[in-house]
């Protein structure tokens, strides 16, 4: 298991929050994932064989832009 913190850009409320955490949530080996419209910022605890290619897509499929992944 791996904890990532992603930097998303374009979230404007907790709606946008919502739709990044269900797309994220779909990616398999995803085990759990907090966005804040806030802080824009996600955090997600996954499998190692999650890439972070996987959850870039994710966040752009939902709409907005991960700027970075990096673990924490």
């Amino acid at each position: 298991m791996k904890k990532l913190k992603v930097a998303i850009s374009g979230m404007h409320c907790a709606s946008c929050a919502t739709n990044v955490e269900r797309s994220v949530s779909k990616i398999p080996g995803v085990k759990d994932i907090t966005v804040s419209a806030v802080t824009h910022k996600g955090f997600v605890t996954c499998e190692d064989s999650v890439q972070d290619e996987d959850i870039k897509k994710a966040v752009q499929k939902a709409g907005y832009k991960a700027i970075s992944v990096e673990k924490t």
